[in-house]
């Protein structure tokens, strides 16, 4: 069922979704949470959301790195 010798596909985009829930979801909801907000807040915001994209583009290069493994069965276990 399972190949030792196949090599993972790279599809593990949890980390990548969350740094993007909280870039484009959570951060501005706490500026929008927290009125009055002034320069302090808002530069804060939007660093926080800068930081989790740029995190979240470079794990998604780092993850999609998608491996296809080989059809052909090995010679030693062909049947």
């Amino acid at each position: 069922m399972f190949e030792s010798q196949q090599k993972p596909t790279g599809t593990s985009y949890t980390t990548t979704a969350a740094l993007l829930a909280v870039a484009l979801v959570v951060s501005p909801a706490v500026l929008i949470i927290s009125r009055p907000f002034g320069r302090i807040a808002l530069g804060f915001a939007i660093a926080c959301s800068v930081l989790c994209l740029v995190l979240a583009w470079v794990n998604w290069k780092t993850s999609s790195r998608l491996s296809v493994p080989s059809l052909e069965t090995p010679r030693g276990k062909a049947k």
